[in-house]
């Protein structure tokens, strides 16, 4: 919870100062906690876009771009994608439900 009220307070800062913010998050609370602070402070949707890796979430990814907001699909690849997969599960546990979620589901 607390890791999640700090992004969000960076996330504020950066719409706020006007700066272009990148949100990379696959978790809906964060996501709908942007939206509504953005249509609160009538931020434009040009001002930030969502970001969110490849396989995760698709259903999430489609609705946002349908709803016009800005959505970036990063797909690991290279030498180490495996192992740069593997960092970004292991950063938050939420992925890792994330990810099996999503590959039962195909």
């Amino acid at each position: 919870k607390e890791i999640d009220n700090n992004y969000m307070r960076i996330i504020e800062e950066h719409l706020l100062s006007g700066s272009y913010t990148a949100i990379a998050s696959h978790d809906h609370n964060i996501i709908e906690k942007v939206k509504e602070f953005a249509e609160k402070h009538h931020i434009n949707h040009n001002q930030f876009e969502f970001q969110m890796l490849y396989g995760f979430r698709t259903d999430m990814q489609l609705s946002l771009a349908k709803e016009g907001y800005k959505m970036r699909v990063y797909v690991p690849f290279g030498n180490d994608w495996f192992g740069y997969f593997m960092r970004r599960m292991a950063e938050r546990p939420q992925n890792v439900a994330f990810a099996l979620k999503g590959f039962f589901s195909k």
